[in-house]
């Protein structure tokens, strides 16, 4: 199954940030079952059979572009990155032409290729619930991205959202700490 790149959501992987809660060492780089977990959310982007997707990132970019596979995304490396996740969303969907972005997290390296599927075909606000509430794939219509904050950590909280029942997968997680 292709979603539909121009007319449909283009996906979105934040993986910008410095990591300082986890520690020494870089957080994208971080070895889960063998691969960067940087790279497992990658994989599992290109499964779900997106036309396109973008990873944004920012400290440390160079490194992480020279050891993670970016399994077909094309890289957005923000300058902004320190000014929060809204700063570099918003230089990712200033390089789409896509009518939504769907948004995941490079920190969610359980996601799961079905939930990027089912948020992406809910054509309106939508989030993942895995039994909890809302969590990612995020997708956000073109129409709510002039609405985005500018900087902070959560840009798109401030948009009501359509929950998309993912309650049978498991949820992407969140590293923030090392093991």
């Amino acid at each position: 199954m292709t979603i539909p790149g121009p007319t449909g959501a283009a996906g979105v992987v934040l993986a910008a940030g410095a990591g300082r809660r986890f520690g020494d060492g870089i957080k994208q780089l971080h070895p889960l079952d063998g691969r960067p977990m940087l790279e497992r959310v990658l994989a599992t982007m290109a499964a779900a059979g997106l036309d396109e997707v973008v990873v944004v990132l920012g400290a440390n970019a160079e490194t992480v572009l020279a050891a993670v596979d970016l399994h077909g995304a094309r890289p957005v490396v923000s300058d902004r990155w320190a000014d929060g996740q809204a700063a570099s969303l918003g230089d990712a969907l200033a390089t789409l032409t896509a009518d939504a972005a769907l948004i995941v997290l490079g920190d969610g390296p359980y996601l799961s290729a079905d939930a990027v599927r089912r948020v992406a075909a809910a054509g309106e606000p939508a989030a993942a619930d895995y039994g909890s509430g809302r969590s990612h794939p995020v997708l956000l219509p073109r129409g709510v991205w002039a609405s985005l904050p500018a900087s902070g950590e959560t840009p798109g909280r401030g948009v009501a959202v359509r929950l998309v029942d993912c309650a049978d997968l498991p949820p992407p997680g969140d590293v923030d700490y090392p093991d």
